[in-house]
């Protein structure tokens, strides 16, 4: 996963790659050199007293270093570059296929490991991939060169060499592969830490009313305590690298010393070869802790990519159409037909032959116990998702061939739990028409029944709104909310149960209001109280996801049952009448 994901996103920066590889090549040609001239310095100049032999090649070193110096800085800068442009880009990638999620997707994935997805992980592969440019593409060259390099000094010292690099790579190896699960389940737990906070701090309210503030913290005092146990557990594997690696290193070090004192008092070797072959040796370690902290960051790596890929592989269950429509044939009409809908592996569909038919200049209410299907049956209506069954048209044309700039035009929702964004007033309402004039914001605001709390907010339109509208009370986003939908201006008005939280005269004035400013165009709402929707000229009844009746209000209080129990649990008898 993690190849296929560096593949895709790395393609399009071949050129910065190569010239990448390119510098850290040099540059790791220049520090392999550097030993070999303080050998020759030492063995020509130092030992036999030639101060100018001394002078002319230390001034080649000093060049080699610069050259080596600048060629580092330019890999740097095009390594950090190209790792930020590849979190970028899969972030980007990540966020875009999370948008066209439909509600399905949204519930299998939860809002906290999409975002540890998008963050977390994502930072994990980029930290990877700009190790990848300083480190990992040095280490190989350094270690082949520095092995090389250091038999061009003395080939039976060598031998050395060849019991270091394998207990090296055998000791890393062994650590890394315990690693990886370990990895994998600091991130899950990395998503519940995530959740736990979210929910803390979303539900405050709650937690308060109920007094649930220890039970709270017990909660998220296990979710970070198992969080913790698990860094602990890498930790201390991660722990045991570098004791290893500096164990093997001093004691390699040790055994050249040892050995190359024996050549040299033999007449076999020269000091400036064993300086030379001593920083040769610290070169081929150097590179093996290089590919050391490599290793470190491959299997969290590894994980991350797998849950991201798991995110970018994943197809919406709401597919845009190929051919999309781009013209419908009438204007207002919803109708749908036989729709049902069943979540993947329910026993019992949610919505079962579903018939409902509404027109321009109508208000067609939906009316049901709870859980019988009510807001199931609108998210039909704009694809927040898909019916399984069944036929769901607008203005004559299938839902699911319509291209959906044209069906967010045409229909708009106010959900059962309206969202406003962080911004002001002004930007919330034009979220749906960026171009909508400050008298049509008013206007708008006087409908819904918000004009006069927003006059009483000091700066009016430009009045802050908290993220989810969490500094306005439930009333004021619901008319908000509606007046958002106002400004657009759409075809179809799709109501869920949008007035539950105004006050009966609130709700009547904003009904009448509305009625006057809907009267061309298709209104469906879905209400819980009788007095929002009894005055409507086509009343559906719902119960266990069937259509149980269809009438206007009298009409069904003399015939359907169900909404006769519906009404007489709110009214009583001379009321309902």
């Amino acid at each position: 996963m993690l190849i296929r994901l560096l593949r895709t996103y790395l393609r399009p920066y071949k050129k910065p790659i190569a010239l990448l590889v390119l510098l850290q090549f040099l540059q790791t040609c220049a520090a392999l050199y550097l030993p070999t001239l303080n050998a020759d310095i030492i063995d020509n100049g130092v030992v036999k007293g030639d101060t100018g032999y001394i002078l002319s090649f230390g001034g080649i070193m000093i060049a080699v270093t610069i050259a080596q110096m600048v060629c580092n800085v330019g890999a740097v800068f095009y390594g950090a570059r190209t790792a930020s442009a590849l979190g970028r880009d899969v972030r980007a990638a990540v966020f875009d296929r999370v948008q066209s999620f439909s509600a399905r997707e949204m519930g299998h994935f939860g809002a906290p490991s999409l975002i540890t997805r998008t963050t977390n992980d994502v930072q994990q592969v980029q930290m990877l991939v700009l190790m990848s440019f300083t480190l990992m593409v040095t280490a190989p060259i350094m270690c082949v060169g520095g092995i090389v390099m250091a038999l061009g000094q003395d080939v039976p010292l060598s031998a050395v060499l060849v019991a270091v690099v394998p207990v090296l790579g055998i000791s890393v190896s062994l650590i890394v592969r315990r690693l990886r699960p370990l990895f994998r389940t600091m991130q899950v737990r990395l998503d519940s830490v995530n959740r736990v906070l979210r929910e803390q701090i979303t539900g405050n309210r709650v937690i308060r009313a109920f007094v649930r503030d220890t039970y709270e913290k017990d909660r998220f005092r296990k979710a970070n305590a198992d969080l913790t146990e698990v860094s602990l557990g890498t930790g201390k594997l991660l722990a045991l690298m570098f004791p290893i690696v500096m164990t093997v290193v001093n004691v390699s070090s040790i055994a050249v010393v040892w050995f190359g004192a024996h050549r040299i008092d033999s007449g076999h070797m020269q000091i400036g070869a064993l300086t030379a072959f001593l920083a040769y040796l610290m070169q081929i370690v150097m590179s093996v802790m290089m590919a050391t902290f490599m290793f470190m960051q491959v299997p969290r790596a590894e994980v991350c990519a797998e849950r991201i890929e798991e995110v970018l592989d994943t197809e919406s269950s709401v597919v845009p159409p190929a051919a999309p429509v781009r013209e419908l044939r009438s204007h207002g009409h919803l109708e749908i037909r036989g729709a049902g809908f069943r979540y993947p592996g329910a026993e019992e569909p949610v919505l079962k032959a579903v018939e409902l038919i509404a027109r321009p200049g109508e208000t067609t209410a939906v009316i049901g116990s709870t859980g019988s299907g009510k807001s199931t049956l609108l998210s039909l209506v704009p694809r927040l998702i898909d019916a399984t069954e069944g036929e769901v048209l607008v203005g004559g044309v299938d839902v699911g061939t319509v291209e959906p700039a044209l069906l967010a035009r045409s229909v708009s929702l106010v959900p059962q739990k309206p969202y406003l964004f962080a911004g002001t007033v002004a930007s919330n309402l034009r979220y749906g028409n960026p171009d909508a004039t400050d008298e049509e914001l008013w206007h708008a605001l006087d409908v819904a029944q918000a004009k006069s709390f927003v006059e009483g907010l000091d700066e009016g339109l430009d009045a802050p709104i908290a993220q989810g509208g969490t500094n306005v009370s439930g009333g004021q986003r619901q008319r908000l909310s509606i007046a958002r939908t106002l400004v657009q201006r759409p075809e179809i008005y799709l109501f869920d149960d949008s007035f539950s939280a105004l006050d009966y005269a609130t709700d009547a004035a904003l009904r009448a209001a509305l009625g006057r400013e809907t009267a061309e165009a298709t209104v469906v709402i879905v209400a819980q109280r009788v007095s929002t929707i009894r005055d409507a000229d086509r009343i559906v009844v719902l119960d266990e996801g069937r259509v149980v009746g269809t009438g206007r209000h009298h009409e069904l209080m003399e015939s359907n049952e169900t909404y006769r129990e519906i009404v007489l649990s709110q009214l009583t008898e001379a009321e309902a009448a």
